[in-house]
């Protein structure tokens, strides 16, 4: 696909915390313009950090329950105050600017209030303000369904809104400004060995968004792989983009000059583990347990099973913290329907996983992997595989020397995998 020389530049509410870091942005955003003036560029920003919690709270103070409509059409202020500010400070510098709400740039989505999908975007409206010679500031995080209310797109919404209109615009590269130099090999909190990654494809960053990097959210990622949406992470605060030396490229696949067999090492602490105590090891009986989780919308993430004698089966399956109440609630239901002997949650645990677009390619990671933890004396309660990534369950206390281990274990010489079955 040919692509348009225009850039998306999108900047997250920490990089327009206050009127200073504003100012900061429109510096960047002028200086970007002055260095390119061939190319096009579209601005897509956050509201100011803290401030749609700021507003939600505000609902709640209100009322107990806030209707989504009404809470959508508070919650998309936060971006109007930024986009403003931002298009003000552009044109005292001398760049024209013109600042776009979701219903003037034409973001169409679905009615679903709080947690929106975009459907099409017109790019008219920007594109007009381009072709003059001016930087459209469009507010992110929302849309106009096609009732003409206003909708929010949820978690990442305007990651979503940034990757959306890049995608729209065939623009040439997507820059993703945060409080973060890029992509690391793993969390730099937790490992002072973490490497920042020149390069990423989409479909490694999909996976290690999904399991527990927080840089960007899984929807803008998902959005980027599906129209082929050149990426780059970096810092607001640490200087201009300079390839190799900050920020991080996330490409597709064929993009890619190496496929380094592991590219990272994720955790994610925010999941529970339930375990149905002997279970009729029958398929009916899976069925049921699984169709009434489905009902209830819980999604399961890892699921393993347990002869405990005769025929019956210990069944335990990983969901979400957050709707562990839910799971546990729907299943003792089924309990008696099921005749099983009880159920149990286990919420002290952690999942660690190992990802990387080589792992389709290189034999060994598993054996390599289970060798390291058990060097760490380190049990492993549950496995998940896919072709690009290996998850373990462990145990909580044991999640900071697991990513550890396996961070030194898979980031050295990432061609030595052995040639054994994995």
């Amino acid at each position: 696909m040919s692509r348009s020389p225009i850039v998306v530049m999108k900047f997250g509410g920490t990089s327009v915390g206050d009127v200073a870091r504003v100012r900061g942005v429109a510096d960047i955003v002028a200086r970007y313009r002055n260095e390119h003036p061939g190319v096009g560029v579209v601005v897509v920003l956050s509201a100011m950090a803290g401030e749609t919690n700021r507003l939600v709270s505000l609902a709640k103070e209100c009322v107990d329950r806030p209707s989504p409509r009404e809470l959508d059409v508070l919650l998309a202020t936060g971006e109007q105050v930024t986009i403003a500010l931002l298009a003000m400070r552009l044109q005292q510098l001398g760049v024209q600017s013109k600042s776009l709400l979701a219903p003037q740039a034409r973001i169409s989505t679905d009615s679903r209030h709080t947690n929106a999908q975009i459907e099409q975007i017109d790019c008219t409206a920007v594109e007009e303000v381009i072709a003059r010679g001016g930087v459209p500031v469009v507010a992110g995080f929302q849309g106009i369904a096609e009732s003409g209310d206003i909708t929010t797109l949820g978690r990442g919404g305007s990651d979503i809104t940034a990757v959306a209109l890049a995608a729209a615009l065939r623009a040439e590269t997507c820059f993703i400004y945060t409080d973060v130099p890029g992509v690391f090999s793993t969390d730099p909190r937790m490992c002072r060995e973490a490497k920042l990654l020149e390069r990423v494809s989409h479909e490694e960053m999909l996976e290690m968004a999904s399991l527990g990097a927080k840089v960007l959210h899984t929807r803008s990622v998902y959005f980027a792989m599906r129209y082929s949406v050149p990426l780059v992470v970096l810092s607001t605060f640490e200087g201009p983009f300079r390839p190799g030396r900050n920020g991080t490229w996330i490409v597709s696949e064929e993009e890619l000059m190496e496929k380094p067999v592991v590219t990272g090492v994720t955790h994610r602490l925010d999941e529970a583990q339930i375990t149905i105590e002997a279970l009729p090891d029958a398929i009916d009986a899976m069925a049921r347990l699984f169709d009434a989780l489905s009902e209830r919308d819980v999604y399961i993430d890892m699921i393993s099973q347990e002869s405990v004698g005769g025929d019956v089966i210990n069944v335990s399956l990983t969901v979400p913290d957050d709707q562990s109440i839910v799971a546990l609630e729907t299943i003792r239901a089924l309990i008696p329907d099921l005749q099983a002997n009880g159920v149990a949650v286990e919420r002290d645990i952690a999942k660690v996983s190992v990802v990387g677009i080589g792992m389709r390619y290189h034999t060994g990671v598993a054996a390599r992997g289970f060798r390291c933890l058990a060097r760490e004396n380190i049990d492993v309660q549950m496995i998940n595989t896919s072709e690009i990534k290996l998850s373990v369950l462990v145990a909580r206390k044991y999640c900071d020397a697991a990513v550890r281990a396996l961070h030194a274990e898979f980031t050295g010489d990432l061609s030595a995998v052995e040639s054994s079955n994995p």
